[in-house]
């Protein structure tokens, strides 16, 4: 028997497992902070907490919906809601890379790879180095709103599910769980999606369809990027294209290093280059150690026409004060007609 551990922040998973691979009847834990009160003070100390049974990951074919998983990567609780399938771009695949073309050097050849919907427990959220609200979109011109937020979505690849399993019957705490989801304890997974789930599904497509994954590793450190199209509107006589990005940024290697400048170029099909130059990302310079090997984060952008892309690199500094470039892979960015 062998531990493996995966340790995220204050958070952790561990798996206790055959070194061949987890079996059903194996736990798994969650490092999670509790608050203990003594006379007047309290205080917050980490426990591990068993939050259910292995399963036997998947090589081939898909999750279903409901099924209970803890992320691989970032440790926290979810559970699928669906599938999508992805074109994933991988720069450092030299079997995809194609002959020289275009300012980026060579083209990659995208692979089809499957990516899930996923909404993740509430309770986990504080402990994890990611943002919790990854999916934005428009609202209505009619709402007054002119960008929305869906807290606790993600979106996760087939290779970072960890399947479980539980007997409570209230495993996920997230205020969608109860709505797009009943119990059943004779189906497989119990948690079997209810008609609210397939018609937010519907409903919200447009904005949620995940198309295309990029990616590139310089110096041990992965940068992703999932671009969405979020739709466009009318602004001072002129038509705006409104996109979101999804960045995770990991550290494959086992020294610590931190991201501290971003510098990105953007181009429009209108002809413009715009450079963005700033520290850190969202307001954060993350430290990336083998304790807290990605960070992610995301953000949006527009352009005055219907299509463009956008590249760049983060500028990574080492323990020792060294610095380097990572490259953040080029991405196109195209439009969709409005449904």
């Amino acid at each position: 028997m062998v531990l493996l551990k995966n340790i995220i922040g204050r958070s952790a998973v561990s798996l206790t497992s055959h070194v061949k691979g987890p079996s059903p009847a194996c736990s798994c834990f969650l490092y999670r902070n509790v608050e203990t009160t003594q006379h007047i003070t309290s205080r917050t100390s980490s426990r591990l907490v068993e939050v259910g049974k292995l399963q036997v990951p998947k090589l081939q074919g898909k999750y279903e919906s409901g099924q209970l998983f803890l992320h691989e990567i970032f440790g926290y609780r979810g559970v699928i809601l669906f599938p999508w399938v992805a074109k994933v771009y991988d720069r450092d695949d030299t079997k995809a890379l194609s002959y020289p073309s275009g300012r980026h050097g060579k083209d990659v050849v995208g692979k089809t790879h499957t990516y899930y919907q996923t909404l993740m427990d509430s309770r986990d959220s504080a402990d994890i180095n990611t943002q919790t609200e990854s999916v934005t979109f428009l609202g209505s011109p009619d709402s007054g709103e002119k960008l929305c937020s869906i807290p606790g979505l993600d979106y996760v690849s087939h290779e970072n599910i960890v399947p479980y399993m539980t007997s409570d019957q209230n495993p996920i705490q997230n205020d969608l769980f109860e709505k797009f989801f009943i119990y059943d304890k004779d189906s497989d997974p119990a948690w079997i999606a209810e008609d609210t789930l397939r018609s937010w599904q519907r409903l919200n497509h447009p904005w949620l369809e995940l198309s295309e994954v990029h990616r590139q590793t310089t110096n041990n450190i992965r940068v992703t990027v999932t671009p969405f199209y979020m739709g466009n509107r009318e602004a001072h006589s002129s038509r705006v294209y409104w996109w979101r990005y999804i960045v995770r940024i990991e550290n494959l290697g086992k020294e610590t290093v931190q991201l501290r400048e971003r510098h990105w170029r953007i181009f429009s099909l209108s002809g413009t280059l715009e450079t963005v130059r700033g520290r850190g990302v969202v307001g954060k310079e993350p430290v990336l150690s083998s304790q807290q090997p990605a960070f992610q984060y995301s953000s949006v952008l527009s352009l005055q026409a219907p299509s463009g892309h956008m590249w760049g690199v983060f500028k990574m500094e080492k323990e020792d004060g060294s610095t380097f470039e990572c490259k953040i892979p080029p991405c196109s960015l195209e439009s969709k007609v409005d449904e």
